[in-house]
């Protein structure tokens, strides 16, 4: 069984930095893209930022040049370093990773419990 448990969430001043952490285990073969999405209130769930396991990152056009995205295959971990956040940034984030448990099976997403971001002051 496979898990993904995120880090890092909480209440920051605007202009302010977070740092998202995700780690993924269990019973894993191999893991392609990793990501974050993020969903506010009232709104549908977004792409914030994926990093493929070989290649270039991609961002939302409105995180780009605030946020980046890093991550450790060593570790299965992805992050998510957030600055110069805005109220707007407000959401629940959630992680996310195309992973294969074998050989034999399907490429398959998973997703994490999310983790709070608030922006305020």
């Amino acid at each position: 069984q496979v898990q993904l448990v995120e880090s890092g969430g909480g209440l920051v001043q605007p202009g302010g930095s977070l740092r998202l952490s995700c780690a993924a285990s269990g019973s894993i073969f191999s893991i392609t893209t990793m990501g974050w999405y993020r969903q506010a209130p009232g709104k549908e769930r977004e792409l914030v930022a994926t990093i493929p396991s070989g290649g270039s990152a991609n961002y939302a056009d409105s995180v780009k040049g605030r946020f980046t995205i890093s991550r450790d295959n060593a570790k299965n971990t992805v992050y998510l370093q957030m600055d110069s956040l805005k109220p707007e940034d407000a959401a629940v984030y959630y992680c996310h990773a195309v992973i294969r448990v074998g050989l034999e099976y399907p490429s398959t997403r998973y997703w994490g419990q999310g983790t709070q971001v608030t922006v305020s002051s």
